[in-house]
C-alpha cells in the first residue's frame, strides 16, 4: 500500500506546522531558546493544566499502544483494555496522594526524591537503571513499532522510517526541550483521538455494511464474543497475559503506580506545573482521555479479526485498518499516528536527557544547576543544557541501532514491554510507597527492595514457569515490602539524612477534584459490569 499525492501532502503539512510551533513556543525572547536547567528540563515549572493532561496521554499513547495494544486486541481482545481503564483510576490516587509530596519538596527527578529520602547510592543505582529501560525497552520499541506502521501504510523501507521517526523526534524537541513536547501536545492528542476514533468508526462501518456503526457494533460483538470479556478466566488462551482479577486487585496496579506515579518519562509533566492545583488539574483530565482510549487503540484490532483475519502477526492489525481509510483522509490518520510516534518518542528522549544530565553527569562532575541551586552559573546552566542535548541524541542513536535485534522477532511487542518491565517494577514500587508515607524507610531498605525484585523475578520465571507475570508481580512486591521493612527496622534509621518534608502536606483536593474522580470511578464500574 502506498499513500497517495493529497495523503503525502498531508503528512508533510502537518510534519511542517508541528516543527515549526515547536520552535515557536520555545521561544524566551525572540531568537533566544531555554536559557537554563529549570527552562529546558521542567518548561521553567509553568505548564497550565491542559498541557500536562494533554502532554500525559501524549507521552504514554505511541507506536506501542497504538500499533502493540491493537494487536494484543486482535489476539486477546477487550481485556487488554484493562491497562487504559485501570490507569485512569491510578492517575487519581496520583494526583491526590503522590503530587502534593513531590510538589511541595520541589522535586524535579525521580532518582533526586530517592536521594533526598534515602541516600546517593538508591539515586545512582535508579537513574542507571531508569537510562537502561529508557533507552534499550521502551525507546526501541516505541521507534519500532512506528516503523511497523510506517512501513505497512506507506511502504516506505522500514530502516528509513526508524531512522526519520528518530531524527524527527530528535530535532522536534532539541531546541526547546520539555517545553517544546508539552505545549504541542494538545495538537498531537487532538489529531490522535480525531484519527482514532475515525479508524473505529470506519471499521465499524466496513463491518456493519448499509447499517452502519451500530450494526458492525452488534456484529462485531455477537461474532466474537470471546473478544468481550474483560475479566479472564484460567482455561482462555491468553490467562498467562491478563490473570483474571489480578487486573483489579492485583500486580495491574503495582505495574500502574510505578509507571504513573514514579517514572521520570510520566510524572515529569506534573512536576513542571505551575502549582499543586494545575496539575491535578492536569491529571484529572489525563484520567478522562484514559476512558476513550481503549475506543481509539483496541477496537480497531477487534475489528481486524473479522476484516483481516490472517494476519501474520498480530502486531499488523493496526496499520492494516488503516487500509480502509479513503484519500486525503488516510493523511490526516497517518499523520495522526505519526503525531503519536513523535511526541512520545521526544519526551522520551527530553526524560533519558533529564535523568542523564541532572542525576548522573551533574552529580559526577559536581555541577549545581538552576533547579537545585538559584544561584547556579549561567555557564554552568549552558553547558548543562548542551550536555542533555547531547545525551538525546546519543540514546536516539543507540535506540535505532538496537531496535530490529531487540524486538524484530515479537509478535506482541506490548505484552513483551509488560513482561520485561514487571521484573523492575515491583522494587520501584516499593521504594516509593515506603519513602512517601513510612519515615523509618531508610537506604538500606531501599536498595534491598530493588535487589530482591529483580533476582526474585527472574527466578520465578524461571522456576514457577506458569505464573502468570501479573501475579507474579504482586509476590515480588509482598516479599520486597517485607523485606525492605525488615532491613529498615534492622539497620540505624538515617533520618537525619532524609530532607522529605511530610508533615504539613496537605491531601485535601478541591470539590471539583472529587465531583470529577467519583464521575470516572462510576463510569469504570459501569464498564467493567457491562464486559466483565
Amino acid at each position: 500500500m502506498e499513500l497517495a499525492t493529497w495523503d503525502i501532502v498531508i503528512v508533510v503539512l502537518y510534519g511542517i506546522a508541528i516543527f515549526g510551533l515547536a520552535q515557536y513556543v520555545s521561544r524566551d525572547k525572540p531568537g533566544a531558546g531555554p536559557k537554563n536547567t529549570t527552562d529546558y528540563f521542567l518548561a521553567s515549572k509553568n505548564l497550565p493544566w491542559w498541557a500536562i493532561g494533554a502532554s500525559l496521554i501524549a507521552a504514554n499513547i505511541s507506536a506501542e499502544q497504538i500499533v502493540g495494544m491493537s494487536g494484543s486486541g486482535y489476539a486477546i481482545g477487550l481485556a487488554i483494555a484493562s491497562y487504559e481503564w485501570m490507569a485512569a483510576a491510578t492517575l487519581l490516587v496520583v494526583g491526590k496522594y503522590f503530587l502534593p509530596i513531590f510538589l511541595r519538596n520541589e522535586i524535579y527527578t525521580m532518582p533526586q526524591f530517592l536521594e533526598r529520602r534515602y541516600g546517593p547510592s538508591i539515586r545512582t543505582l535508579m537513574a542507571v537503571f531508569w537510562l537502561i529501560l529508557y533507552i534499550f525497552v521502551n525507546l526501541t520499541s516505541i521507534i519500532w513499532l512506528g516503523s511497523i506502521a510506517v512501513t505497512k501504510v506507506a511502504g516506505v523501507d522500514q530502516t528509513v522510517a526508524l531512522i526519520g521517526l528518530g531524527a524527527f523526534a530528535l530535532l522536534y524537541q532539541l531546541r526547546g526541550g520539555l517545553k517544546a513536547v508539552a505545549l504541542t501536545d494538545i495538537v498531537q492528542v487532538t489529531l490522535l483521538v480525531l484519527g482514532g476514533l475515525i479508524i473505529a468508526g470506519l471499521t465499524l462501518s466496513e463491518i456493519g455494511g448499509p447499517g452502519g456503526i451500530l450494526a458492525g457494533w452488534h456484529r462485531l460483538t455477537t461474532e466474537l464474543p470471546d473478544h468481550f470479556h474483560m475479566i479472564l478466566k484460567k482455561d482462555n488462551p491468553y490467562y498467562m497475559d491478563l490473570p483474571g482479577l489480578s487486573v483489579l486487585i492485583g500486580g495491574l496496579w503495582i505495574a500502574n503506580l510505578s509507571y504513573w506515579g514514579f517514572n521520570q518519562y510520566i510524572i515529569q509533566r506534573a512536576l513542571a506545573a505551575k502549582s499543586l492545583d494545575e496539575a491535578q488539574k492536569g491529571i484529572l483530565f489525563a484520567a478522562f482521555l484514559k476512558l476513550l482510549m481503549p475506543v481509539i487503540i483496541v477496537l480497531p484490532g477487534i475489528a481486524a479479526v473479522l476484516l483481516a483475519p490472517d494476519l501474520a502477526k498480530p502486531d499488523e492489525a493496526y496499520p492494516t485498518m488503516m487500509r480502509l481509510l479513503p484519500t486525503g483522509l488516510l493523511g490526516l490518520v497517518f499523520a495522526a499516528l505519526i503525531a503519536a510516534i513523535i511526541a512520545s518518542t521526544a519526551s522520551k528522549i527530553n526524560s533519558i536527557a533529564t535523568i542523564f544530565t541532572l542525576d548522573v553527569y551533574a552529580k559526577f562532575r559536581h555541577v549545581r544547576s538552576r533547579v537545585e541551586d538559584e544561584q547556579s552559573s549561567p555557564d554552568h546552566e549552558r553547558h548543562l543544557v548542551a550536555i542533555g542535548r547531547i545525551t538525546a541524541a546519543i540514546a536516539i542513536v543507540l535506540a535505532i541501532i538496537t531496535a530490529r535485534p531487540l524486538l524484530g522477532q515479537s509478535d506482541q511487542a506490548f505484552q513483551f514491554i509488560q513482561e520485561f518491565t514487571g521484573f523492575f517494577t515491583p522494587g520501584i514500587t516499593v521504594i516509593f510507597l515506603l519513602g512517601l508515607f513510612w519515615r523509618r524507610a531508610n537506604e538500606a531498605g531501599a536498595i534491598t527492595a530493588a535487589v530482591v525484585s529483580v533476582f526474585l523475578s527472574w527466578a520465578l520465571k524461571i522456576w514457577w514457569s506458569d505464573l502468570p507475570f501479573m501475579d507474579r508481580m504482586s509476590v515480588v512486591f509482598a516479599v520486597s515490602l517485607i523485606l525492605a521493612i525488615a532491613m529498615s527496622l534492622i539497620v540505624k534509621s538515617n533520618a537525619a539524612n532524609d530532607t522529605i518534608e511530610t508533615r504539613d502536606v496537605s491531601y485535601k483536593t478541591s470539590t471539583s477534584f472529587n465531583m470529577i474522580a467519583i464521575g470516572i470511578l462510576m463510569g469504570l464500574i459501569a464498564l467493567y459490569a457491562t464486559w466483565w
